[in-house]
């Protein structure tokens, strides 16, 4: 249940600004993130893929799971991980590898999907969002379509819009990533998961013993081409594990 909230060509000094948080079992295995060779990124080493990295040539993408009930999901053969790490290791356009992925998306479980480079972005979802580009703006994408206005989603758009019209430090992106805010239940989405779910996973930062926000990110591709990537890793029940990795650092 994971969180991609972004500004594209909105920044006059950033044109790509990204704060994310991956949200998974906390006993799923999983590598932080560093350089593996051009891509940054952490990878996941149960099925293998990644949930979110970019290139030393501006290259990005990014996935999140649609949620829905169990009994809905229709689970492809392949790990939707594969996506964003095929992306990353490919020279393929974004729009030509958004639509090839549309002819095969049956393979895969519910997914959203961003890819990028330092010129175009595209979304897609395989739950009724054909491939498409991302209009210049503040976005949030969580488990829903992209821009679906859910209380974490609207909050952390918000939030992000207000602190991409100044110039935006990775510290302030991790912060922002670190809310704990949870909505009334009146507000709450029904995605048909149940009630102790949804609120579990209301919040941007998500906090337990036994599922919750694994990884934080803050990406920023300045006009000059140049990326940027910190992650911070936690632990069961919110706890850091070691300080942040910063891809401008030596492994």
């Amino acid at each position: 249940m994971c969180i991609v909230l972004f500004a594209w060509q909105y920044h006059r000094e950033f044109p790509l600004l990204v704060a994310a948080n991956r949200d998974e079992f906390h006993r799923r295995p999983a590598q932080p993130a560093r350089w593996r060779d051009n891509v940054f990124c952490g990878l996941d080493l149960t099925a293998g893929g990644t949930w979110l990295g970019i290139t030393r040539d501006g290259r990005f993408a990014a996935v999140t799971n649609f949620r829905e009930p169990v009994a809905a999901q229709e689970r492809g053969p392949l790990s939707r991980g594969a996506l964003p790490l095929d992306f990353l290791q490919s020279d393929i356009a974004p729009q030509d590898y958004a639509e090839d992925v549309a002819r095969r998306q049956a393979d895969f479980g519910p997914f959203n999907l961003l890819v990028g480079d330092t010129g175009n972005l595209w979304y897609l979802s395989n739950r009724g969002a054909s491939p498409q580009p991302v209009p210049p703006g503040v976005h949030g994408l969580s488990n829903g379509l992209l821009n679906t206005p859910w209380p974490k989603v609207q909050r952390g758009k918000k939030r992000l819009g207000e602190l991409a019209a100044a110039r935006p430090e990775p510290d302030q992106l991790l912060t922002l990533l670190k809310d704990e805010w949870r909505p009334d239940d009146s507000k709450l989405p029904a995605t048909g998961v149940g009630l102790p779910l949804e609120r579990l996973v209301a919040p941007i930062f998500i906090r337990s013993l036994e599922y919750g926000t694994r990884a934080s990110t803050a990406v920023s591709l300045d006009a000059t081409g140049a990326v940027a990537a910190v992650e911070q890793n936690w632990g069961p029940d919110g706890e850091p594990l070691g300080p942040p990795r910063d891809s401008r650092q030596p492994a």
